[in-house]
């Protein structure tokens, strides 16, 4: 991997610099009223992670050209404090977008009323944000809101680099870095960790802030709308509260005796084996009035290939109920021997790219997607929950005016006939279901959730097709590089998760563990930041959420920041020297010991049972 853009901030005049930053509740109060709907009452609010290290970058680059810099944030009243952190830190100002109309807006909505303030108080040079936000975590406001801005955007900026009006950026997406350039006016997300962030947290200093640094902004001065729910093309419907049971079983007696009733437990909560009813059913197969019906769109991102089918295999069920078909869209989609007609298209529409950008950037495709979606008007369109297919899909959904769900982990037909998709938030304790209002229904999904489902080799072969992406693209990507594949750790279904208690030169040891039982390895935030892991193998509120069907927690405290991640593991093991570790609250077996002398009992005799029948 080449080295990445040395963070050096030159620019060659005053910027003035737009940070948008949102109030997020602290997830352990979080409450549930009995409507389903989040009780902010009460409940300590604070910055979004994220977005901190968005106001303390835009401050770094608004100072080093005497430039300005103004912070956005859309809220209730106690949101203002995000502005007062921020000017605090080094903002010269805030505009706080207020006002009982922009209740329930939905990222669409939430991207409409940004983008007017922007336009109503800029314009800007650059626009900053978090990537996303980690109570919703969908990660649409920006790309929406770049869409609706016209400007150029990149995704997850771990490296910022600005010489002149040029900058450079080297972002983290998934398990790859993209490196790219651009010219601003842009509009630029931030990954984790950019930098450090900005974080005051205290109340009495918020309050000493000049309230005339503020300017509170209605809804009727950012023009006739409409705005909030009436402008949103999603809707909450059921929300129910995911609440996850562990058994706290705290084992005593020899390491062995404790071994022998580790395994008891496994084999009694079925953790050992696959159920039978993980088998999974065959491609349904086209829907007999499907020529000319209802279309199901998929996107296909390039060397995603299991996402793909996952994706392929729930449109073609979708399609069945609906009496559509499936049309599967993307680049690199003409090799004559790739045929995913077995896996679920009836279509497979290969999109060109311009031979300056081969494969196509985002922006481009986005283009050329909508395009043929604005014309042939698709019954869905769903993505891969990745940062290329979330770029993809925003884009579209902010030109469609489309209703866009992030991050569904389930997709079904309702008895109206339209689409519903069940949607996680504040990581995985929520999961609400969304339905769409606009005749376009998109979807991004969260990829190992939906079933893999077996390709049918009598299915007919894909119809192909050609689509053309136009070349306007303001971003020029120069290097992808891939370091790890989170799909690994992802779908399977054990992992052993790694915190900073194991030391890295004991790595080589855990390896020979991890193969002896087919397991991936996971991190926690620490483990990333010390570079003992790729990033991609976070685990946590800023990084993935798994599902395995087995989880062994080595060498981790049990912070919630990271447990929150596998809450829907199947069952938890955790083995800690501390007997008073939090980590016992969130196991369904704890055994106290040291880790690696409980591995060197307990994996050999996983190895076995998982070997028999």
């Amino acid at each position: 991997m080449a080295e990445p853009p040395v963070d050096d901030i030159s620019p060659s005049r005053p910027l003035r610099v737009a940070v948008l930053a949102k109030q997020i509740p602290v997830f352990e109060d979080m409450v549930l009223g009995p409507d389903g709907r989040m009780v902010r009452d009460g409940i300590d609010m604070h910055m979004n992670d994220y977005c901190r290290r968005a106001v303390a970058k835009g401050t770094e680059v608004a100072r080093a050209g005497g430039g300005e810099i103004t912070v956005f944030t859309l809220g209730p009243p106690s949101a203002e404090n995000v502005c007062r952190e921020a000017i605090l830190y080094g903002a010269d100002g805030g505009v706080h977008i207020c006002d009982p109309e922009f209740a329930g807006s939905d990222t669409w909505a939430t991207a409409k009323a940004l983008a007017a303030a922007l336009e109503r108080f800029g314009p800007f040079d650059l626009v900053m944000m978090g990537r996303n936000s980690v109570d919703a975590d969908t990660g649409q406001v920006p790309p929406q809101l770049a869409q609706l801005l016209g400007l150029p955007f990149a995704t997850g900026a771990r490296h910022l680099s600005l010489h002149g009006d040029r900058l450079s950026l080297r972002l983290e997406h998934d398990d790859e870095w993209v490196d790219v350039s651009v010219d601003l006016p842009a509009v630029v997300s931030c990954a984790e960790r950019l930098c450090d962030p900005c974080k005051i947290k205290d109340p009495q200093a918020w309050a000493t802030v000049d309230p005339s640094l503020i300017r509170t902004v209605s809804a009727a001065e950012l023009g006739p709308g409409p705005w909030g729910q009436a402008a949103s093309p999603t809707t909450v419907g059921s929300v129910e509260m995911v609440d996850v049971q562990r058994g706290r079983r705290m084992l005593a007696g020899s390491l062995h005796q404790q071994v022998d009733e580790a395994m008891a437990i496994l084999t009694e909560r079925g953790a050992l084996h696959p159920g039978a009813e993980s088998a999974p059913p065959t491609v349904p197969g086209p829907a007999a009035t499907n020529e000319g019906g209802p279309v199901v769109a998929v996107l296909v991102e390039p060397d995603r290939i299991r996402v793909t089918r996952e994706l392929l295999g729930t449109a073609a069920r979708l399609a069945g109920d609906i009496g559509g078909r499936v049309a599967a869209l993307g680049p690199g989609l003409d090799d004559p021997d790739d045929d995913l007609g077995r896996w679920g298209a009836d279509e497979q529409i290969n999109v060109n790219g311009t031979r300056a950008q081969r494969p196509p950037v985002e922006e481009d495709l986005a283009a050329a997607v909508t395009g043929w979606a604005g014309e042939l008007q698709p019954w869905a369109v769903l993505a891969p929950g990745t940062a290329w297919g979330r770029e993809i899909a925003s884009r579209m959904a902010a030109t469609l005016g489309a209703g866009l769900t992030g991050d569904a982990v389930g997709l079904k037909v309702g008895d109206d006939g339209r689409l519903i998709a069940q949607k996680p938030a504040f990581g995985g304790w929520l999961v609400a279901d969304i339905h769409c209002s606009s005749a376009v229904q998109m979807a991004t999904v969260r990829p190992g959730v939906l079933p893999l489902y077996r390709p049918d080799p009598d299915r007919p072969a894909a119809r192909r097709t050609v689509l053309s992406a136009p070349g306007n693209s303001r971003l020029e990507v120069t290097g992808r590089f891939r370091d790890d594949d989170s799909d690994e750790m992802v779908n399977a279904a054990v992992v052993i998760g790694v915190g900073q208690g194991v030391d890295p030169a004991d790595y080589p040891t855990l390896e020979k563990h991890q193969a002896a039982i087919g397991a991936a390895l996971c991190a926690t935030r620490k483990v990333t930041d010390y570079g003992w892991m790729p990033r991609a193998r976070q685990v946590g509120i800023t990084g993935h959420s798994i599902s395995p069907r087995l989880y062994v927690a080595i060498g981790t405290s049990g912070k919630f920041n990271h447990t929150v991640g596998v809450r829907n593991a199947g069952t938890v093991v955790g083995i800690n020297t501390d007997p008073d570790a939090p980590l016992w609250d969130v196991v369904d077996i704890g055994i106290v010991g040291d880790w690696a002398e409980v591995l060197d009992v307990l994996i050999p005799r996983l190895a076995a049972a998982q070997a028999s029948p």
